[in-house]
């Protein structure tokens, strides 16, 4: 077994989840030769065609990631690993919400504009199991709209991509989105909350609210605080000194200060933490995928992987 390999026990967590073929288009190669692959790749940011030989030819690993980035197969997986997970009480719901730039290779750039291979293209999840049920669909990505639709842009650092992230108190990511790198975080905060969905392994409502959350000074704008009020959230937030010198000269106009925990503040590191984890795998540090929902299918394998070995 290789470095990078599924364990026989982490192989079991995943195998009833996976995709089965309609047999209308050939059978699927081996799931767990191409997984063990994929994952390679991940780690070492090989390039698909130098794969070793043990995983098979190299472009059936390439299109079932594609694949699999594009109908939400990564994602299912993902949430079906946080719903065990969470039926296990092993989720610490105090999560901490940020951001990181990730430079992109050129290799990145000039993406073709055609739309994600369509779900049924490929006989789909003809083959569901039961106990995938309790699992959502998750929304396809959206197709390609020129360098800005793909999530790269431009800014100080170059030809950059940002990673907008949530990770729960055990420094593993929650939910994951991908912007162009000029991209603001306050921009993305509500974005990231709302893509948290960790489903009931059996009936019920999939979790969607954290007991209390932690982000920096970029999330401090209006809108992010207020939606936190909205739902209820605890929060702990620092104040701009901007913010603080305007709401001073209004008095009692602007209201009371917004409370700040600081105990709470310096748990903040679980979410640098999970992006350090993330970018221990080479094709999450640098981006070499051209299109942007197959760069967000690394991150998740990625993701997936920290979920399985915690």
């Amino acid at each position: 077994m290789g470095r990078d390999d599924l364990t026989d026990a982490e192989w079991e967590q995943l195998r009833p989840f996976l995709p089965v073929s309609n047999r209308r288009r050939g059978r699927w190669r081996d799931h767990r030769q191409v997984i063990d692959g994929i994952l390679h790749r991940v780690r070492t940011g090989v390039q698909w065609r130098d794969l070793p030989e043990r995983f098979g030819p190299w472009k059936t690993v390439y299109e079932r990631h594609r694949l699999w980035s594009a109908d939400g197969t990564w994602e299912r997986l993902l949430r079906q690993v946080q719903a065990e997970a969470d039926t296990a009480g092993d989720i610490d719901w105090d999560i901490s919400v940020d951001s990181t730039i990730v430079r992109a290779h050129q290799h990145a750039a000039g993406s073709r504009t055609d739309p994600p291979p369509a779900l049924a293209s490929k006989g789909g999840w003809a083959g569901r199991t039961s106990r995938r049920d309790a699992v959502a669909e998750p929304r396809r990505p959206p197709g390609g709209s020129g360098a800005g639709g793909e999530g790269l842009g431009r800014s100080r650092g170059g030809f950059i991509t940002k990673l907008h992230l949530s990770a729960d108190g055990r420094c593993r990511p929650l939910s994951l989105i991908v912007t162009p790198g000029q991209r603001a975080d306050c921009t993305q905060f509500i974005p990231v909350l709302e893509k948290i969905r960790v489903p009931r392994i059996g009936p019920g409502r999939p979790r969607k609210t954290p007991v209390s959350l932690a982000a920096d000074k970029a999330h401090s704008n209006g809108p992010c605080p207020d939606y936190l009020r909205r739902r209820g959230i605890r929060h702990t937030i620092p104040e701009k000194t901007g913010s603080r010198a305007a709401r001073l000269r209004k008095g009692s106009r602007r209201g009371r200060p917004p409370g700040f925990d600081e105990d709470r503040y310096r748990k903040r590191n679980t979410v640098e933490r999970a992006i350090n984890k993330l970018k221990h795998a080479r094709a999450v540090a640098t981006r070499y995928d051209k299109r942007g929902y197959v760069y967000l299918g690394t991150i998740t394998a990625a993701a997936l992987v920290i979920w399985l070995r915690t």
